[in-house]
């Protein structure tokens, strides 16, 4: 086999390999010479079938493993010798000439062919002692847990009916049906009966709440509100509806006392205990979501910090799945770029940045992990995959089973928790200091986690 490197240009290399009309047949008649000893042929006996009536019989698709077998050897051979870290799989590329490959599979001709190939950018880490970083710190607040707390009453208040023709007023559990419309049209969702509606909760759109303060029962009243730019329904979003609501009942919230008896009622031995839980609770959700955000300044850090070439087919496939994604949400939303204030040249030039910082931030974290000799357990794994199971009940042994026999899904598991491993790693190197915020700055969503840092 003849291997000769035909373009070694940036990350990208193609090698010609011919492999002769002697070798093929070479190889081909060992193949049957093992076979020979292994098959069973009627008017033969054992390890006694002629290699010539083996060829007539099976030559054609035995040759077709011999070209696989080549094939995969000659990648082998490339990476090897020239001592290769490969992006992707290779592309192989065999001959169109019709003749060219009935003359190969019969041993008469040389098979020629080429594989192109795209290798890892080398790069220096560095070190990490001159990244500074600043994780929020938030302390839980007495008001946190008391409104944390009123949540849990409001959900086991009790409310009893106002008398006849008394008006509603904040606080009041308002029950409705109400038919919506966008310009005019009904729209999907926009129809609901007997809807219980607590003013002042926020839980309906901005504006919904607030124009049924007042209201009696039995009356109609008309109702307009703009759904948030960011609702969940993209088609939906920013669109100004009308409703039109009917007041079936209005019942106010009865007295409740939040005490120990309260706190017995949830299993708790007292009111202290139960808000010794709910700061804990509190506690946790604040550490998230500033890990979150500490962990945010660290890949835009690394991702100003980086500049390397990027193989040109991992940045291609991560921006063909993040385009995929995109084109379902616009399907499902039926909204377009115009919707979004943009336009799809703008848009594909901002999704292919995501592409490229994500492919980067990728080799990079990789790359860390692998000098830092960063494992993940079967522990690790086993317990990430038993949370996913739980998140499916009753499907608990169909999720295990099809991560269990998909390598490729296991390692989409595993992944993620190789990449906090690796992000900890940085932070125990890097300089981590601190900054008190409000919960409210802590939790305020930053710009788009995908978009490249500014």
């Amino acid at each position: 086999m003849q291997v000769t490197e035909t373009l070694s240009q940036g990350l990208k290399r193609e090698y010609s390999i011919n492999l002769s009309a002697t070798d093929l047949a070479a190889r081909l008649d060992g193949q049957l010479a093992d076979m020979k000893n292994k098959i069973k042929i009627n008017g033969f006996r054992p390890g006694k079938v002629p290699v010539a009536h083996l060829k007539r019989v099976y030559g054609r698709s035995v040759m077709a493993d011999v070209v696989q077998e080549a094939i995969t050897e000659a990648n082998k051979q490339i990476v090897d010798d020239n001592g290769l870290r490969l992006a992707q799989e290779p592309k192989v590329e065999l001959p169109t000439d019709q003749a060219s490959i009935e003359a190969a599979l019969e041993a008469r001709g040389d098979l020629n062919f080429t594989v192109a190939l795209e290798v890892l950018p080398k790069f220096d880490v560095g070190a990490f002692d001159d990244v500074s970083l600043e994780r929020p710190v938030v302390e839980v607040q007495e008001s946190d847990v008391d409104q944390a707390l009123e949540r849990f009453a409001d959900n086991r208040r009790t409310y009893a009916d106002r008398p006849e023709g008394a008006k509603a007023e904040n606080g009041d559990r308002v029950t409705v049906d109400f038919v919506g419309t966008i310009a005019g049209e009904a729209f999907e969702g926009g129809t609901s009966e007997n809807i219980e509606v607590i003013l002042g909760s926020n839980t309906f759109i901005p504006g919904f709440e607030e124009q049924l303060v007042g209201v009696a029962a039995g009356e109609r009243r008309a109702v307009e509100a703009t759904f948030p730019e960011a609702y969940v329904n993209r088609a939906l979003a920013g669109q100004k509806a009308a409703f039109d609501v009917t007041v079936k009942a209005i019942a106010a919230p009865e007295a409740f006392t939040i005490d120990d008896e309260f706190a017995k009622s949830l299993n708790f031995e007292s009111l202290d205990k139960l808000k010794e839980m709910i700061r804990e609770n509190i506690s946790n959700e604040y550490s998230k979501a500033s890990r979150e955000k500490l962990k945010r300044q660290l890949l835009d850090n690394l991702d100003n910090r980086y500049s390397f070439e990027l193989p040109e087919g991992l940045v291609s496939q991560e921006f063909d799945s993040i385009w995929r994604q995109v084109e379902q949400e616009q399907k499902a939303s039926g909204r377009g770029f115009a919707d979004e204030n943009t336009t799809e040249e703008a848009a594909r030039a901002d999704y292919r940045r995501i592409a490229e910082r994500r492919v980067r931030l990728g080799l990079l974290l990789a790359e860390v992990g692998s000098k830092a000799e960063v494992k993940v357990t079967d522990e690790e794994v086993t317990s990430a995959l038993i949370a996913r199971a739980r998140a499916y009940p009753g499907q608990e042994k169909q999720i295990w089973d099809y991560y269990r026999k998909n390598a490729q899904a296991l390692a989409e598991l595993r992944a993620p928790i190789y990449e906090e491993k690796v992000v900890d790693h940085i932070l125990t190197l890097a300089k981590v200091g601190e900054r008190k915020m409000t919960r409210e700055e802590l939790m305020k969503a930053d710009d788009d986690e995908t978009l490249p840092a500014k």
